[in-house]
């Protein structure tokens, strides 16, 4: 009996190879560059690794096969990596292939259907409800907050002075944290158990998706929700979610309590901020959004918001930190602009002056971009690279790999801001705020916010080097991160001869 049950069980699985390997779809697959796997399992074994060294085997396999698409595939799930920009184009420019799915469906039970993460009419509704939160006169409105949070880092950076060396993420996500609480949310940010708290939750379910992503066993959810890394996220996320029903509840309160005083009107001589929240409240009422929905979109914005922009910032203030030359252009810039007066106060108007700080921050999100890839479900048949790529295909746009292309970038690894004055450049060769229907909505927000809080920093203080860039090792996760703290030395610039 148990002979015949062996039997059965191998006979099953040969079928099941066969069919996968020889079926339309894995007969166009199987023509796509890529490492050989092992049958049925494919690459299965080789990317079942640590998150530093999934980084560096995504790196390897554009390394190794330098052509302009790669292939993994497992059982019946195909990926493809694409790297050239007229390919890329094809995929992000339309809506013709606008559909996430895998990895990004692993974000469901934190984001719900919100903005990242929904798809066909559902995405279409928030997307055009959630535009006007970043209208020209909400976003100077913006600002203000983001100049008085930028007040508060550079006194956590002033307590630093004199430190041999002074690890930026803490400091640096607890402010982009404030930051997202005071603009999103309307609400000030508890200090101390509360923040570590809601960073800890972060990381935990991104160390959670990405240990799902390299195990196809884990992707159906009735397995998932049986595993340790479930059990994991799901602790996680009822805090998350208990973090972010509260201040939904504090904000309507306030305003029930405040009522049209919350308006934007002004109120004693002084203009009320408005806040994100406030657009999704007053869009509730109006039956165009309920409180699940207010939820997701605001979790969504705080993950997008938040932790995509510290990341920038620690990578761009580390770098800066290695290129003298560059630190004093910038602020020689910002001294044309300012004069010797160090503590004027930066002004929206002024933002529209930093030319060349614009360029660094571009440069900055060449070398790092926050989101290091993005998906796409592929619906059809499609052409990419010279080869068809069958539908039900999981496309991977490697954005970090694109951004460090030796024919678009000479001398890929080097800082130069020189590259985006007037530089020439495909379209898509360039994608830090992804790009076409599914671009980031945030994306003027969190450039006036990186240019905000770089200004701030380099008035009041020189950075001098600790983390070398050659010794930066990468993570794999939700956002890029680096293995090991980054670490910057801070000097006043009052001590300047």
């Amino acid at each position: 009996m148990l002979h015949c049950i062996s039997l059965l069980i191998l006979v099953s699985l040969i079928v099941a190879h066969l069919y996968f390997r020889y079926c339309h779809a894995g007969r166009l697959i199987a023509k796509i560059p890529g490492p050989r796997g092992w049958p049925l399992i494919g690459n299965l074994f080789q990317v079942l690794l640590p998150p530093d060294e999934l980084f560096l085997f995504a790196r390897k396999l554009r390394a190794e096969f330098k052509g302009p698409i790669t292939k993994l595939t497992s059982f019946n799930i195909r990926v493809i990596n694409i790297y050239e920009p007229e390919d890329i184009e094809i995929i992000l420019s339309t809506t013709r292939f606008n559909e996430k799915r895998i990895p990004y469906s692993f974000l469901a039970p934190w984001l719900g259907q919100g903005l990242l993460v929904s798809n066909g009419n559902k995405w279409h509704q928030r997307r055009k409800l959630l535009t006007s939160a970043f209208h020209f006169n909400i976003l100077k409105q913006f600002c203000h907050t983001i100049i008085e949070q930028t007040e508060t880092l550079l006194g956590s950076v002033q307590a630093e002075l004199g430190s041999p060396r002074t690890d930026l993420l803490p400091i640096i996500s607890k402010a982009t944290l404030r930051i997202m609480c005071e603009t999103s949310m309307g609400t000030s940010l508890r200090e101390g158990t509360e923040s570590r708290k809601y960073f800890s939750a972060l990381h935990t379910i991104g160390y959670c998706i990405v240990n799902r992503m390299i195990r196809p066993w884990l992707y159906p959810d009735e397995i998932f929700y049986l595993s340790a890394f479930w059990r994991m996220e799901k602790s996680a996320l009822k805090y998350l979610h208990k973090f972010t029903n509260q201040v939904i509840l504090e904000r309507k309160n306030y305003k029930a309590t405040n009522g049209k005083n919350n308006d934007g009107s002004a109120v004693h001589g002084q203009k009320k901020k408005q806040a994100f929240l406030d657009l999704l409240l007053i869009n509730e009422m109006e039956n165009k959004i309920d409180e699940n929905g207010i939820r997701e979109e605001v979790d969504t914005f705080m993950f997008e918001g938040h932790d995509t922009t510290a990341m920038a910032l620690c990578f761009m203030i580390m770098r800066i930190a290695n290129e003298t030359i560059v630190q004093n252009c910038i602020y020689e810039e910002l001294q044309r602009i300012f004069g010797n007066d160090s503590h004027r106060q930066v002004t929206f108007e002024d933002l529209g002056e930093m030319k060349y700080l614009e360029c660094c921050i571009k440069e900055s999100l060449r070398l790092y971009p926050s989101v290091p890839f993005i998906a796409r479900h592929i619906n059809e048949d499609v052409t990419l690279g010279g080869y068809t790529v069958p539908a039900g295909t999981i496309c991977q746009i490697n954005v970090f790999d694109i951004h460090r292309d030796e024919s678009m970038y000479p001398d890929p690894e080097r800082f130069v801001p020189e590259r985006f004055i007037n530089g020439k450049r495909h379209p898509y060769a360039y994608i830090p705020f992804s790009a076409g229907p599914r671009n980031c909505i945030g994306m003027k927000f969190a450039m006036m916010e990186l240019k905000v809080v770089m200004c701030g920093l380099l008035r009041r203080f020189r950075l001098e080097p600790v983390t070398r860039p050659a010794d930066v090792r990468f993570t794999g996760d939700l956002v890029l991160r680096a293995a090991h703290p980054l670490y910057v030395r801070f000097v006043s610039r009052d001590c300047d001869c």
